[in-house]
C-alpha cells in the first residue's frame, strides 16, 4: 500500500488491530501509526521541525526514529534523506539506511507486527561499516503528541538484602529543573504531563522493569525491552529518557554502548503494545492504578541481545 507522508512516500504494514505507515524515500522512520477503526495518528507528526548540520539539514519530521548514542553534533544528527533498502520479512519488512558517510554507521530497523492483538516488535542494528572501531549504542527515539502523561516505572527492589546500596538514579540535562511542573515524583514511578510548556525538558534513568509507557485520549502505548544491568550505558548509565518541548514529547529507550569493530554490529529490540478504551484519569495515583496491571504480569528477558 502506498501513500504519502508531506510529500515522501511511504508504504505500510497491516493487520487486523493496526497499520503502520513507514517512509519509503527516507529513514528508517516509521511516521505514522493507527489501531483499527481509528484515523487518529499515535505518533507525532513535525514536518517543518528541522536543524541545520554540515551535512545538510536534519528533518525530524515525527514519528520513531533510530540514532545512535552518545549524542555529539553533528555526527547524531547525520541526515537520513536517502531512500533505504526494503526487504520483505515474515510478518513485516526490513528496512536498511544506505551507510552514513560521515560516521560510516549503517542502520536498520526492522518491523513485524503481531497477529491477533495490536502489538509490533522493532528491531533496531547498528553496524559499522567504517574504516576504524567505533563506540555506540542503539537509541531507540519515539515522538508523540502532546496532551498526555508519560508513566516511567522506577523502582525493581533492592539491589543487596540489607537495602544498604542504592536502587534509583536520575539523570538532568543541563536545561531541566526539578521543579518543572510536568514533572510527577512517587516512589515507585515517575509521570511527566506532555504540556505545551514553552521550555524543554529532559530526565533519564535505569530502567530495571523493561517497560515505558504514553497514555493519551484512553490509549495506552506501551514500549517493552530487555534492561541490561552489568553492562556500560550512555547518559551517565541511562536506558531510558524522556524529552519534552512545546511541540511534542519522547519516549526513548537506549541499549548498551559497545565497541564494534569494521563489520561488527548490535541490536536492541523494543516490543511495542497498544491498550484502548482505558480512559484518562487526571490525578497520578489514578494514572498508575490504571497501566500498572496492564503490564505487571509480563517479566522483561533476563537476557541481552549480544553484539555481532
Amino acid at each position: 500500500m502506498a501513500d504519502s507522508f508531506y510529500g515522501l512516500a511511504t508504504r505500510s504494514l497491516a493487520s487486523e488491530s493496526l497499520r503502520v505507515d513507514f517512509l519509503a524515500e527516507a529513514g528508517p522512520r516509521v511516521v505514522r501509526l493507527f489501531l483499527a477503526g481509528s484515523n487518529e495518528n499515535l505518533l507525532a507528526e513535525l514536518p517543518d521541525v528541522r536543524w541545520d548540520t554540515p551535512y545538510g539539514a536534519y528533518h525530524a519530521r515525527g514519528g520513531h526514529r533510530l540514532w545512535h548514542a552518545p549524542e555529539a553534533f553533528p555526527s547524531s544528527s547525520s541526515p537520513d534523506d536517502t531512500a533505504p533498502t526494503i526487504e520483505e520479512v515474515t510478518d513485516g519488512v526490513r528496512l536498511v539506511q544506505p551507510t552514513e558517510e560521515p560516521t560510516g554507521v549503517q542502520k536498520v530497523m526492522e518491523i513485524h507486527l503481531h497477529g491477533g492483538r495490536p502489538a509490533l516488535t522493532l528491531e533496531h542494528r547498528l553496524g559499522n561499516e567504517g574504516p576504524g572501531p567505533v563506540e555506540l549504542a542503539p537509541w531507540a527515539i519515539t515522538q508523540l503528541p502532546l496532551g498526555g502523561v508519560a508513566v516511567l516505572p522506577q523502582r525493581a527492589g533492592r539491589q543487596d538484602c540489607p537495602g544498604l546500596n542504592p536502587d534509583r538514579h536520575l539523570v538532568a540535562w543541563p536545561y531541566t529543573h526539578w521543579q518543572d511542573p510536568r514533572l510527577l515524583l512517587r516512589d515507585d514511578y515517575l509521570l511527566v504531563r506532555a504540556d505545551p510548556w514553552p521550555a524543554p525538558w529532559k530526565m533519564g534513568y535505569f530502567n530495571r522493569l523493561g517497560w515505558v509507557g504514553y497514555l493519551r485520549r484512553e490509549v495506552f502505548f506501551c514500549k517493552r525491552f530487555d534492561p541490561c544491568p552489568g553492562k556500560p550505558h550512555a547518559d551517565l548509565g541511562c536506558n531510558v529518557e524522556v524529552y519534552c518541548n512545546d511541540l511534542f514529547v519522547e519516549l526513548e529507550t537506549l541499549g548498551p554502548l559497545c565497541r564494534l569493530e569494521p563489520g561488527e554490529s548490535t541490536s536492541h529490540v523494543e516490543r511495542w503494545e497498544f491498550y484502548s478504551g482505558l480512559g484518562h484519569p487526571e490525578e497520578a495515583d489514578a494514572v498508575w492504578d490504571l497501566v500498572a496491571p496492564l503490564v505487571r504480569e509480563r517479566q522483561p528477558s533476563a537476557s541481552c541481545p549480544p553484539s555481532a
